[in-house]
């Protein structure tokens, strides 16, 4: 393939990150804005997260099989309208005023991103030289970033509109209430429908553009179940480090207002603007860890960047004050490479095996739905949060084995059980 052939695909290719990015990072604005208008409890506002994760869990193996069977092309243009109807059921749930109806809209979402996910990470690591396959994933995943950046800044600001007080509400009529709840609903109806829309016409694009092939190798066994995938060993250290990393990623995001409010003594409004920089060392982070790619081994840098996490996981649990801020910051900078590198190293030389090597690989980001439920019982019964990073640390622990020795590329024996792969 010439770069002429493959630079506008890759261009769609990339598109495709930074789109699936910004639907995940407007879950932290909906899940506050649909708290308050359905006046629901923390866990009940937590399930936004929670029909998210279970989407991918359920979700991984039916895309793998929709790429093996009907090519990567088809995939993504049916991920593309999935995520398209879910971004438009945002309007009848917003009419009806049925947070049930809001999280099967946000199911449905992430089943689409499931499978653009499945899809686009393969072919981005595949589409062009196979020496720079990483630096390549981890380039398109910078977009990622660039989303996680925008998407809370411009979701804000047309979704969290200023509101009746809770005060306000509970002077009104119940028929009042509802009016005004609803039309604080109502406010998610234009920027889903505009995404919606979007996803629609890059559909299309893909329909219209020839995308290349990705080549298999002549002489490899087709692969026929998700077991004979799993015969590759560095593959199952993928999956594994994938888990824990993407558990520690959603322990340092979506808790650090809770933490840095105890360990920094700072107000809510005060780590908000923290938080914005923790998204900003991330989108930087995978910017420069992509350069770095290109003077040294994926899978080394890898490995010293979750040791660095290691030894930083450690001051968040015994600093104090705002080192523990700019320790937490410090960890998003160097989580940025994490899921690209393990993604394309976790895939590589699988052949025939990739599709369903993509789809354990992108089971394995229940990681982001069990491990925080770990940190927040740790913190409960210690009583102080700081403790929890024990998770992290952990997390990290397994992914700098991936990056020193699990990633090393090993095919165990046909007459192997499975059970022997670790």
């Amino acid at each position: 393939m010439t770069k002429n052939k493959t630079l506008f695909p890759f261009i769609l290719i990339t598109s495709l990150f930074f789109l699936w990015g910004f639907a995940h990072n407007l879950d932290p604005i909906l899940i506050p804005h649909l708290k308050k208008s359905f006046t629901l409890t923390t866990v009940q506002a937590t399930l936004v997260d929670s029909a998210v994760f279970i989407a991918y869990f359920l979700m991984a193996l039916p895309a793998g099989f929709i790429m093996k069977k009907y090519g990567y092309k088809t995939g993504i243009i049916t991920g593309l309208l999935i995520f398209a109807f879910g971004s438009y059921l945002f309007i009848p749930a917003a009419n009806t005023q049925q947070y049930t109806f809001f999280l099967v809209a946000l199911f449905i979402i992430a089943c689409g991103l499931t499978i653009l996910e499945t899809a686009a990470n393969p072919y981005a690591s595949s589409l062009g030289d196979p020496a720079t396959s990483t630096q390549r994933l981890n380039f398109a995943q910078s977009f990622n970033g660039l989303a996680a950046t925008l998407a809370p800044i411009i979701g804000g600001r047309i979704i969290l509109t200023k509101g009746y007080t809770p005060a306000q509400l509970s002077v009104m009529t119940e028929q009042g209430r509802k009016l005004a709840l609803a039309a604080e609903a109502s406010s998610v109806k234009m920027p889903y429908f505009i995404l919606g829309s979007v996803l629609v016409f890059i559909a299309i694009l893909f329909a219209f553009t020839r995308l290349p092939r990705i080549q298999q190798h002549e002489g490899h066994t087709a692969s026929k179940n998700i077991f004979h995938a799993l015969k590759h060993r560095h593959l199952a250290w993928g999956v594994a480090a994938q888990f824990f990393y993407v558990g520690a990623q959603v322990c340092v995001f979506s808790l650090f207002i809770l933490y840095a409010t105890k360990s920094a003594g700072l107000t809510e409004m005060q780590t908000t603007y923290y938080l914005g920089l923790c998204g900003a060392a991330f989108l930087i982070g995978r910017f420069i860890g992509t350069f770095l790619m290109r003077y040294y081994s994926s899978a080394i840098l890898l490995a010293v960047y979750a040791g660095i996490n290691i030894l930083l996981s450690a001051i968040a649990i015994f600093g104090h004050g705002m080192i523990t801020v700019y320790t937490v910051i410090g960890i998003c900078f160097f989580m940025s490479i994490m899921f690209p590198t393990i993604f394309a190293l976790g895939i590589k030389d699988l052949k025939a095996d990739t599709e369903f090597g993509s789809s354990l690989i992108i089971m394995s980001i229940v990681g982001g739905a069990v491990l925080p439920r770990v940190f927040g019982y740790i913190s409960d019964v210690t009583g102080n949060i700081q403790y929890g990073y024990l998770v992290p640390l952990v997390c990290f622990a397994v992914v700098a084995f991936f990056g020193l020795k699990g990633h090393r590329v090993k095919v165990k024996p046909e007459n192997v059980p499975v059970s022997a792969i670790l």
